[in-house]
């Protein structure tokens, strides 16, 4: 058994590979800004980034944010772990962060190849979009009375659990560099995956297509962002609805 630093640990990913490591007996530290004891700011790093890695073999990082930062997060952390003496740096990242050229999926890229040139043991698995995220989505759109969903753009969603228990199978192995991607079951059309948003949660609305403009959409509607080669994942979208408080 090891003893495995989660980042990002109180996040959608984070507190399911915590909780998939601990079950798989591991000895395991959850790191995120207000989770004691290590509460740590990933961007200020410091004394208490070097505590919470003392002792540690495998760093699993899971934290992330669109908001920016994440480049600079992940020289402290790798900065950390050299320090002290973690073999083995554990990525998620993002099917599609070379294909479309969307800000915060040219940071995954750039995050991906600081943990590639660090000097130490790494593997990096890209997911693609989880169901929560398509849900979040779809919810706020629906707040209107009519649902927009981008036109010609499908998704492949895929099971947070899922992928938490590949990252921690991944974790308590050794360093594997840059394994397959990781898939949902299906591509859907964002206009199918809104509609059973709809049903799942009794709304009525029409569901339309806009066209939007730019690099970014043209890369979505290309399937950039897809995996339909590595469609590993078993829960459907419909699957995760049910689950759902409220629906």
């Amino acid at each position: 058994m090891k003893t495995i630093l989660v980042t990002g640990s109180t996040g959608t990913l984070g507190r399911h590979v915590e909780a998939r490591l601990r079950a798989d007996g591991h000895e395991v530290r959850g790191l995120s800004r207000h989770a004691r004891p290590y509460a740590v700011d990933l961007h200020e790093g410091g004394a208490g980034l070097d505590t919470a890695l003392a002792g540690v073999d495998t760093v699993v990082h899971c934290a992330s944010s669109p908001r920016g930062g994440d480049e600079r997060a992940a020289r402290n952390l790798i900065a950390g772990a050299r320090r002290s003496g973690a073999g083995h740096l554990v990525y998620i990242s993002i099917v599609g962060v070379d294909r479309v050229p969307l800000g915060y999926y040219r940071t995954k890229l750039a995050v991906e190849r600081l943990f590639e040139e660090s000097g130490l043991g790494w593997t990096v698995l890209r997911a693609t979009q989880f169901h929560d995220l398509v849900a979040a989505v779809l919810g706020a759109a629906a707040r209107l009375p009519v649902l927009a969903v981008p036109a010609g753009v499908s998704d492949q969603p895929v099971e947070v659990t899922e992928v938490a228990a590949r990252l921690a199978a991944l974790a308590a192995g050794a360093p594997a560099g840059r394994v397959p991607d990781m898939g949902g079951p299906e591509v859907r059309t964002f206009p199918d995956l809104a509609r059973a948003y709809l049903r799942a949660t009794g709304r009525r609305r029409p569901v339309v297509s806009v066209p939007l403009a730019g690099k970014a959409y043209r890369g979505f509607r290309a399937g950039g962002h897809l995996a339909p080669e590595h469609a590993v994942g078993r829960g459907t979208f419909e699957e995760f609805l049910e689950r759902r408080p409220n629906g």
